[in-house]
């Protein structure tokens, strides 16, 4: 399944966003006063910087899956590390779980208003991602080849 980070934004690979220009609101921080190790940003990132948890938001951003859809949908992904990662994201709240009583049980997971809350400026990251991989590869190319 291919998914898509929001419809009708497909940049070249090639072309470099430059946010120089733009309006964007920048944060006033006093780096002096910002604690690491209560600091908001550092604690969500190490949670949603996990290999699998971006994907997994990605495809429950789109509909409910169960449990055996994403296991099919990642198969890279071991059962141990899907359940694990699911449970993570379910412990912050970006995701709900909700099991039904059949037999054998079966489970769905959802995004929450939370989670979707979230999605949003993480779609704008997956997208910016997206149009400047080729780029980014291209700068640590030159930089692994340069003498220094």
């Amino acid at each position: 399944m291919a998914l898509r980070y929001q419809k009708g934004t497909a940049l070249s690979t090639s072309t470099v966003v430059n946010l120089r220009n733009t309006k964007v609101p920048l944060r006033a921080v006093d780096i002096s006063k910002v604690t690491f190790t209560d600091c908001p940003v550092r604690d969500l990132v190490s949670q949603i910087g996990g290999k699998w948890s971006v994907l997994l938001l990605e495809a429950l951003a789109q509909r409910p899956y169960r449990f055996g859809e994403l296991r099919r949908m990642v198969p890279d992904i071991s059962q141990r590390m899907l359940t694990q990662t699911l449970r993570e994201l379910q412990r912050d709240g970006y995701i709900g779980r909700e099991v039904f009583p059949t037999k054998p049980p079966s489970v769905e997971y959802r995004m929450t208003d939370l989670g979707y809350s979230l999605y949003e400026p993480l779609a704008q990251l997956l997208n910016w991602a997206e149009a400047n991989h080729e780029a980014v590869r291209a700068a640590r190319t030159r930089f692994d080849q340069s003498p220094d």
